[in-house]
């Protein structure tokens, strides 16, 4: 036992000494490349996170509704904080590479079926990536349906355009986007450029009157209002529903009564009772805040604006939007650039999907080997390998023909609101909330209800499937 624990830790450090070695030897060819070197260690530091905290939007909000645990939301809602703490200094510095996105009832549909998916396939996009890095056979199936799903989606229209409105066909075509953009033959395109774009970007900031920008946008509006209320407002309905039921019980029978006095000793109980993944979201929170920070500092340093222009100074244009650019976002992102992986493959056996808003116009399909996007998620996986393996938690873990299926299913669904909502549970909901876009808490209420929707489809396909059983062991 001992000798296979000493094993894992030595791939635990050969795991760190090869992406030491990439970026040594990357950086020896071109200092370019410490710009995508920044986003492979952030990367293994999310990944790190993950994996030490259990850290999983779906396990959070199945084990909550499920059997009544609140640890991992009270986990999410502490990174939330801390990120929302760290990105409101950045902001006001004026280094912020966040931009919010547009917000409307489609963040909160989208959020409903992303969250249905998550439950059904049992991992979020970021919580697959992380048991990915485990060996979970079932969360590289997740990780596949999401990239082929959203690859596909982009770029289908055919039948789909009977289901565009009228109104989204026209709005789409007056935006006079490229001639290489075929904005009128697309259900996504003309959802986003005849629907999407027409609604406006809302932070609580501006919502108040205030500048992202300025210190008082940044920590009263964005901060404040946009973050800390609402967060400390969920955790004490959290509290309320779920978290105080042992704790009352106890406090009865040694006192008889509970005053609100209590109930604050038993909210921060809570709280501390999930110590292992609030620590993890302390750290992941502060990493996040940190990354924004750093990726734009390089942007200056090298006088760039994204990192389609450091591609072309290093010769390698292929894959490049329209504009020029490629999926940069300069903070923690999933999905995108998975989808951008099965984009560059399929387009290579002859799929041109560069005619699309998704990729042909915003962020393009570059070399995998040359995404920092792509290192990112890579070193993600990594990251948890390595904390996995330290632990003594790796194992690989083949997916039964069940399973494989609810991964497919619920993969698919997460690809088709990822679309839908502009970004998963990291980019569509945590990045967004913690940085006051209005948008974000949108899709996670959405997404906090398909989650509801999700646990009580699988009580019923439980207890239905128990029934069958037991009715054939009758017979």
């Amino acid at each position: 036992m001992e000798r296979d624990a000493k094993k894992k830790k030595i791939w635990a450090l050969v795991i760190i000494g090869f992406f030491a070695l990439v970026s040594i030897v990357t950086y020896a060819y071109n200092d370019y490349y410490i710009y995508l070197s920044a986003y492979l260690w952030f990367g293994l530091i999310y990944g790190m996170c993950l994996q030490y905290g259990r850290f999983c939007f779906a396990s959070a909000f199945r084990d909550l509704f499920a059997v009544g645990v609140p640890r991992m939301v009270v986990g999410i809602m502490t990174a939330t904080l801390f990120f929302g703490l760290v990105s409101s200094f950045v902001t006001a510095s004026g280094f912020s590479t966040f931009h919010a996105s547009p917000s409307g009832i489609h963040s909160m549909i989208a959020g409903l079926i992303f969250g249905i998916g998550m439950v059904f396939s049992g991992g979020c996009a970021s919580g697959s990536l992380y048991k990915a890095g485990e060996g979970n056979g079932v969360a590289l199936l997740v990780i596949l349906s999401i990239s082929v799903t959203q690859s596909s989606f982009a770029d289908l229209g055919g039948w789909l355009n009977y289901l565009v409105p009228a109104s989204w066909h026209a709005s789409a075509l007056s935006k006079n986007l490229p001639a290489v953009i075929n904005v009128g033959d697309g259900w996504l395109d003309q959802y986003l450029a005849g629907y999407v774009w027409n609604h406006p970007t809302v932070t609580f900031a501006k919502l108040l009157g205030l500048k992202n920008e300025s210190a008082s946008g940044a920590f009263a509006g964005n901060l404040l209002v946009g973050v800390i209320i609402p967060a400390l407002l969920m955790l004490a309905v959290v509290y309320f529903i779920w978290g105080k039921k042992a704790f009352v019980r106890d406090l009865l029978k040694n006192k008889g009564s509970v005053s609100l006095r209590d109930h604050f000793t038993g909210f921060w109980q809570m709280i501390l009772s999930s110590k292992r993944t609030s620590l993890a979201g302390l750290f992941l929170g502060i990493a996040c805040g940190l990354q924004m920070f750093v990726i734009e500092g390089l942007r200056i340093k090298f006088g760039i604006r994204n990192a389609g222009e450091i591609l072309t100074r290093l010769g390698s244009d292929f894959g490049l939007s329209v504009r020029g650019t490629v999926f940069d976002p300069g903070y923690w992102y999933v999905t995108t650039q998975e989808a951008q992986w099965v984009g560059w493959v399929m387009h290579k056996l002859g799929w041109n999907n560069m005619d699309n808003i998704f990729f042909g116009y915003v962020n393009g399909i570059p070399n995998p080997a040359l995404n920092p996007a792509d290192w990112m998620s890579l070193s993600l996986i990594g990251g948890a390998a390595i904390m996995a393996l330290m632990n003594n938690e790796f194992k690989f873990k083949k997916p039964t023909m069940e399973l494989a299926t609810w991964a497919i299913v619920g993969g698919f669904l997460m690809g088709i609101g990822s679309r839908l909502g502009l970004g998963c549970n990291v980019g569509a909901f945590f990045v967004r909330v913690s940085n006051g876009d209005v948008g974000g808490w949108l899709f996670g209420l959405g997404m906090i209800g398909g989650a509801f929707i999700g646990v009580k489809f699988f009580n019923w396909w439980t207890e239905r499937k128990m029934a069958k059983e037991l009715a054939g062991m009758e017979i």
